[in-house]
């Protein structure tokens, strides 16, 4: 084992590299178009195009699912750094400066030819669901040789979004990122990210884990679709073995750590004005990792991914909009807890 090493990073996020264009529509506007409601549908820019070209966008911001994670644990107080592809084109530049300037390093060497920056555009409807229609773009260009050996043994958590799961050097990339980790007795956790990343991979994507993975992400509906059932606890009972943890969230019901034997139940924070809940998983993932780097129980870990989700939702967009160090402070001191 290599050992050797003074940790810089917290937790170093792999995954989509995007710019999220955000609108409001109506139930209908997806209806008429034929268009899935509440998940991450893969796109070609043509087809994205027209998309665009019949919305009015409220927001275009930089996203990706372990990009906003990674940008939580810095607002958490944390260090954080990301591995992800853009090209070097207006939205490529624009994700690069708004990454750093959230507090997160990212070295990435991007794309001066072929295709652009990736884009998401994501739909919200009244009751606050996003719908979300991606086109990967330079993504697809990330390769195992952007996995940097000296990041990953720099961080105590090396945290792989399911969603390089759709394009065709993913599971090399993540195994990649797995082994050197591990290599550094470093954690490895995953994010189920969609059910879309699940289906017509469920034993490839179990076997990974298995094999790989330290702290799963999910949500319950993702949990079901790995082992394509229906009963929530039994998932539960199933992915034991395969984990040292799981955190399954469950939206206004809470989330659910299992550690062994032990199960950890935990409610949901209340949320009186949902506005949009793009990115609640991702900053529930924010709030969990920078607890377990913190040395918190993992019900406390819970907790301040609940809190980080919460604050998520009240507005546009899959960022904090408020200091999330300070936020979780002061909750925490009102639950009686060590802030």
């Amino acid at each position: 084992m290599k050992k050797e090493v003074t940790t810089y990073y917290d937790v170093v996020g792999i995954g989509n590299a995007i710019v999220d264009v955000l609108a409001k529509v109506g139930d209908r506007f997806l209806e008429e178009r034929d268009l899935p409601k509440s998940q991450m549908t893969l796109l070609e820019a043509a087809d994205a195009g027209r998309i665009y070209a019949d919305i009015v966008p409220e927001r275009e911001v930089p996203g990706g699912s372990a990009a906003n994670t990674v940008a939580g644990i810095a607002s958490l107080g944390g260090a954080p750094a990301f591995i992800g592809k853009v090209h070097d084109d207006a939205m490529g530049q624009e994700f690069t400066r708004d990454i750093g300037a959230a507090g997160v390093d990212f070295f990435t060497s991007p794309l001066n030819e072929g295709p652009m920056t990736g884009r998401s555009i994501v739909l919200v409807t009244p009751d606050a669901m996003r719908s979300m229609f991606t086109y990967l773009g330079a993504n697809k260009y990330l390769s195992e040789a952007d996995v940097d050996e000296n990041t990953i043994k720099a961080s105590l958590i090396t945290y792989i979004e399911g969603y390089i799961l759709d394009y065709e050097s993913g599971f090399a990339i993540a195994r990649k990122a797995a082994k050197i980790a591990h290599e550094y007795e470093r954690k490895v956790a995953f994010s189920l990210s969609d059910i879309n990343c699940i289906k017509g991979r469920e034993d490839n994507l179990i076997d990974f884990i298995r094999e790989n993975v330290d702290v799963l992400l999910g949500n319950d509906a993702e949990l079901k679709a790995l082992f394509k059932g229906q009963d929530f606890y039994e998932c539960l009972d199933l992915i034991k073995p395969y984990v040292e943890i799981a955190a399954i969230t469950r939206g206004e019901k809470g989330s659910v750590v299992v550690n062994g034997r032990t199960k950890i139940f935990v409610e949901a924070e209340v949320v009186e004005n949902a506005v949009d809940t793009t990115g609640a998983g991702d900053l529930y993932a924010a709030g969990f990792l920078y607890g377990m780097t913190q040395g918190r129980s993992l019900g406390t870990c819970a907790i301040i991914g609940s809190i980080a989700a919460a604050e998520v939702v009240t507005h546009y967009g899959a960022r904090p909009e408020v200091s999330l160090r300070g936020l979780v402070r002061n909750k925490l001191l009102s639950y009686g807890k060590r802030p």
